[in-house]
């Protein structure tokens, strides 16, 4: 039996392979479908501290990777398919690896961000194509772009990028949004965003790997046009990873784990969460290390008790 494993291997995921592993855990992590997590698909990554030059999201991730095996953490590559946390020890099931057996776990399985599955998209992520505005604006300074959505979450990124762009077009399936009126208005008064309605994503057009356009069909019509683009940004929403959980787990209404405010607590006594699992506000990796870092201290103090310094109460008792 293990004494804490760890499923996903993103900036959560790792961070807390490397806080366990140090403390002599002996973490095991579980490395999910997608090894390294959402920054594996990105291009270079600015904003994470510590890298004056910026560093590649894969480089960032295995050299996270490296830390963690300097300080005995093991990885096995799988994903877990099925998860019984109603009794001690917990168990899952695991593709590629079997039963696995632990007494405590941390859920660091990440947010998958949701795609239009249509030709051309997946071909260019990190050429043209994001996820994320937040992650890859800056690298469209003085450019024009797109961003396919209708709901709040794109039309805070349509305003985030006129602050690079000098065009920004939304382009929606619908002539309705779904936006709150707040958040459309926002976009409305912003004089650097156009706007294509009524009008369902076809094909992400590119050439010599660099996005140029995106064919779209306008509803009313069937007539197909081309909108000419140096970068297009998806921002229809993102989808928990948490589907094996079952209803052992509390989720919220949208699928995301719920934990204890102040901490990365789940329902379950042993079973923590961290990063983009728990996280649909902020979903950047430098916040999801640092959950990773809180759930390692969680776990942590629930396998030692009080062995655990709580430097806050230490602090508290100097004052």
């Amino acid at each position: 039996m293990e004494k804490v494993v760890i499923l996903g291997t993103g900036p959560a995921g790792l961070t807390a392979a490397i806080y366990l592993a140090r403390a002599n855990m002996n973490p095991v992590i579980i490395e999910g479908d997608q090894p390294g997590g959402q920054l594996t698909l990105t291009t270079e990554v600015e904003n994470f501290p510590g890298f004056t030059d910026g560093i590649m999201g894969p480089e960032l991730m295995e050299n996270m990777r490296k830390q963690a095996e300097r300080f005995g953490a093991v990885f096995k590559r799988g994903w877990v398919t099925e998860a019984d946390f109603s009794k001690k020890p917990f168990r899952m099931k695991a593709d590629g690896i079997g039963e696995i057996e632990a007494e405590s776990v941390i859920l660091s399985t990440g947010a998958s961000a949701k795609l239009l599955n249509i030709p051309g998209e997946k071909d260019n992520i990190g050429k043209g194509v994001s996820t994320c505005a937040t992650c890859d604006g800056f690298f469209f300074r003085g450019k024009k772009v797109l961003i396919i959505g209708g709901g709040d979450s794109a039309m805070e990124e349509a305003n985030f990028l006129t602050k690079f762009a000098d065009n920004v077009t939304i382009v929606h399936r619908r002539d309705e949004l779904r936006a709150s009126k707040i958040m459309q208005d926002r976009a409305r008064e912003n004089q650097k965003i156009s706007w294509k309605l009524n009008r369902t994503p076809v094909e992400v057009l590119s050439e010599t790997d660099k996005v140029t356009g995106l064919k779209v069909q306008y509803n009313e019509t069937g007539e197909e046009e081309v909108l000419e683009t140096d970068g297009i940004f998806v921002a229809i929403g993102h989808r928990p990873n948490t589907g094996f959980l079952g209803s052992q787990i509390d989720l919220d209404e949208s699928g995301y784990i719920t934990v204890k405010p102040g901490t990365t607590e789940t329902n379950i006594k042993g079973v923590f969460a961290c990063g983009d699992v728990q996280d649909k506000r902020y979903r950047q990796a430098i916040t999801a290390a640092g959950t990773g870092c809180m759930a390692a201290l969680d776990a942590e103090r629930y396998l030692e008790g009080d062995a655990i310094l709580d430097w806050s109460e230490t602090l508290n008792q100097g004052q």
